[in-house]
């Protein structure tokens, strides 16, 4: 099992082991993992629900809409998670964090609308986003995808499910004629190296990792700056389907950090990640 060094909760000063896979859940984290899908399904009915009405939307701060229904799920979340234990902590894209969270090991990482620009042309490719964390990695995770009505769970050392259907990457070793998601430029490097599939951009960072673990996707990129909530369930689903998320240098992520931001990224199944990092032609690209 390998283990990863990071610095604390936000404490540049204290050295904390992180377990990159986590031990397997016990009984209480899959209680409340059965608990978390039916939360994350209902809030999917409910945002649905609000696309077909219309809803208002503005823009953040950081130029990036939100919409009535953002707010409304991410409240309706809010109340049915902590509801199932007030001691874990809480970190949304939707909600005023605080430094609360750093003082726990359990923290709900939440994206209530993951895709919200899909969401709000009526696309299929947004979801709802849920991963309890404990010590600075997903055990427990839901991402729902209500257009399409599938339903990605995952359990740490249990496997992961599509509505109920085993999740295992495809044991793909090359490039040549991979099948690539993610931003045009990184497509380009990639295809400077081997003759690939360009795949449309799915909207929902999420969903575009998760599709890793269906094996619709084999190999998925992500600019830098994606947040914890953007990635902690759909890196569970990636890993319990045998499959890795990491930066660019091969580590993995960690999360519940003072900073919930992360750099580049690269998905794939474990055999064509090893192999994506460890091509030459792609050392300059991939170094950290």
């Amino acid at each position: 099992m390998s283990v990863e060094t990071t610095s604390g909760r936000g404490d540049p000063g204290t050295a904390a082991p992180v377990l990159a896979t986590p031990h397997p859940a016990s009984a209480e984290t899959a209680a409340l993992a059965r608990r978390l899908v039916d939360v994350v399904a209902e809030a999917g009915e409910m945002a649905l629900s609000m696309s077909r009405a219309g809803v208002r939307s503005w823009t953040k701060g950081n130029d990036s809409p939100v919409t009535e229904a953002d707010m409304a799920v991410d409240a309706f979340l809010r109340r049915s998670l902590e509801a199932l234990d007030p001691a874990i902590g809480w970190l949304s894209e939707e909600s005023a964090d605080t430094p609360a969270r750093l003082a726990v090991r359990r923290v709900w990482v939440v994206d209530p609308i993951d895709g919200t620009r899909a969401f709000m042309a009526g696309g299929p490719d947004w979801a709802v986003s849920a991963a309890l964390v404990e010590d600075g990695r997903p055990v427990a995770a839901a991402l729902f995808a209500p257009v399409t009505q599938e339903m990605f769970t995952a359990l740490a050392g249990h496997g992961a499910q599509r509505n109920g259907t085993r999740l295992a990457a495809p044991p793909r070793g090359g490039l040549a004629g991979a099948r690539v998601a993610g931003p045009p430029s990184d497509m380009d490097a990639i295809a400077r190296v081997a003759p690939v599939e360009r795949l449309p951009r799915i909207r929902s960072l999420a969903l575009r990792l998760a599709r890793v673990a269906t094996g619709e996707i084999d190999l998925a990129l992500s600019a830098g700056n994606s947040a914890d909530w953007d990635l902690a369930a759909a890196d569970l689903v990636v890993h319990e389907a045998a499959a890795r998320l990491t930066t660019r240098a091969g580590a993995h992520l960690i999360y519940n950090r003072a900073d919930p931001r992360h750099p580049a990224l690269v998905c794939a199944g474990d055999a064509l990640h090893a192999a994506t990092l460890a091509a030459p032609q792609l050392s300059d690209f991939f170094s950290p």
